[in-house]
């Protein structure tokens, strides 16, 4: 669905009025999603989806999600954690994976920072460089 330069505006809008402290206000968006649900203004429907898109990468940039090898052990995973939330603040989520596939090393993503330390994606470089 194609979103209007209007819905898009207002979408911006209500997002603007959810944050508070320079935090997402929960509560508020369900109000704000309850309310535009009930009273349907014109292109409601590209105005929820434009702000359903905001909130996602919002959320997105408070989630890490950290990729390894191998199990971190929990002295790691608190270290890591720590980094995290010294650099993106203390709301920041995580979540850890075990990816073999990386050989070594890990891989972490926050919203679209990517940080990547895999002994896979460092053979892959070599490689290109050979080529």
């Amino acid at each position: 669905m194609k979103v209007s330069k209007d819905a898009l505006r207002h979408a911006r809008a209500l997002f603007q009025s959810c944050a508070s402290e320079g935090k997402l206000d929960i509560d508020r968006v369900k109000m704000i999603v309850k309310r535009v649900g009930e009273e349907k203004p014109r292109g409601y429907l590209g105005i929820l989806t434009a702000f359903q898109r905001l909130i996602r990468l919002d959320l997105e940039k408070r989630h890490a999600i950290v990729e390894s090898a191998e199990k971190l052990s929990d002295d790691l995973k608190d270290g890591v954690l720590k980094d995290l939330k010294a650099r993106y603040g203390d709301d920041v989520t995580s979540e850890f994976k075990v990816v073999p596939d990386l050989l070594g090393g890990m891989r972490v993503r926050v919203g679209s920072d990517i940080w990547d330390g895999s002994v896979k994606t460092r053979l892959d470089q070599l490689s290109q460089a050979f080529s």
